[in-house]
């Protein structure tokens, strides 16, 4: 009768030990399997996929599911704890943070204004570029309404381009001019690619777009049927060498490191989540992210954070 009754006892604990494991793993108690679910801004998009397919070759019983929609969603998202990380590509609000917002910097990259390279007078622009005031005036005030106006000799009316969902590249674009994203005026398209592929096949569009969706990461090379339209700081009616700095992904990124393009439009990008995460292996993902993770974010398009940043981000993690 004792051993049946040690033998019963064996059993339950066993078995309790057993119902333990399994919530400690789906709480975040194990890190070596498991879901992570993102949602966020289209600008972070892509390297999180590239992050996520390095990580898991790494750690494969980890399962990252990803979603691109918008930095808003990915706010939403993450502060309604839909996700365990929203992607953010601009600054987090006060009132989000108020709201239990955590946020890291992870990579950096910068809004650029485009053009098609169907544009009758493509060279003249290229060689021209567009003043700051000129882009006020066509994306805040309204009153540029064709590319004569804009300084082009074209008979053609400007069609101008935003984003039609609550998007870090807009409210970035936006905060050039000193305004938020509401006060942007022009079709509105959804998503980086919809603003891309609506500016390429229009010769009289201008848009704007992450740096990812205008260069290959391959060729460095402007691509997709989209060109940079430069712009003139210097306000001298054309674009010197000490201005030119769009042909490669390289070039564009040591302008953005040094300052040459300005902040904001050059901006960092954020993981965020509701309150620091507890889960083990969201905060080993993020870490790895921030240190052998940082090997693949000049291949893909983006732009290396300094050693100081990186320093502060891994700091704000313990």
């Amino acid at each position: 009768m004792r051993k049946s009754f040690t033998l019963i006892l064996i059993l339950f604990s066993l078995f309790f030990y057993s119902c333990h494991f399994d919530s400690d793993s789906k709480e975040g108690g194990s890190s070596t399997k498991g879901i992570i679910s993102i949602s966020g801004a289209f600008a972070l998009y892509p390297i999180t996929v590239k992050w996520a397919e390095e990580y898991k070759k790494l750690h494969p019983g980890i399962r990252i599911d990803i979603s691109a929609g918008g930095a808003g969603k990915g706010m939403t998202d993450a502060l309604s704890k839909m996700v365990d990380i929203g992607l953010v590509s601009r600054e987090i609000y006060d009132e989000e943070i108020k709201n239990g917002a955590w946020s890291i910097a992870v990579t950096k990259d910068a809004v650029l204004p485009t053009i098609s390279a169907l544009h009758p007078q493509l060279n003249e622009i290229l060689s021209k570029g567009i003043t700051k005031k000129t882009l006020e005036d066509i994306y805040i005030t309204g009153s540029c309404k064709t590319w004569a106006q804009a300084g082009i000799q074209s008979q053609l009316h400007l069609h101008t381009y935003t984003r039609s969902d609550a998007a870090g590249a807009a409210e970035s674009w936006a905060k050039y001019f000193g305004r938020k994203q509401e006060d942007l005026k022009g079709i509105g398209v959804f998503g980086d690619p919809g603003v891309a592929q609506a500016v390429q096949k229009d010769p009289a569009g201008i848009g704007y777009n992450n740096m990812i969706y205008i260069y290959d990461p391959q060729t460095k090379k402007q691509t997709n049927g989209v060109r940079v339209l430069p712009i003139d700081f210097n306000n001298n009616g054309k674009i010197d060498p000490e201005e030119n700095f769009y042909d490669s992904m390289d070039d564009i990124a040591n302008a953005i490191a040094s300052g040459k393009y300005p902040s904001p439009a050059a901006r960092d990008l954020y993981f965020v989540s509701k309150g620091k995460p507890q889960n083990k292996r969201v905060l080993q993902f993020i870490e790895w992210v921030l240190t052998d993770g940082q090997k693949y974010v000049h291949d893909a398009g983006y732009i290396n954070l300094s050693k100081e940043s990186i320093d502060a981000s891994l700091e704000k993690l313990k």
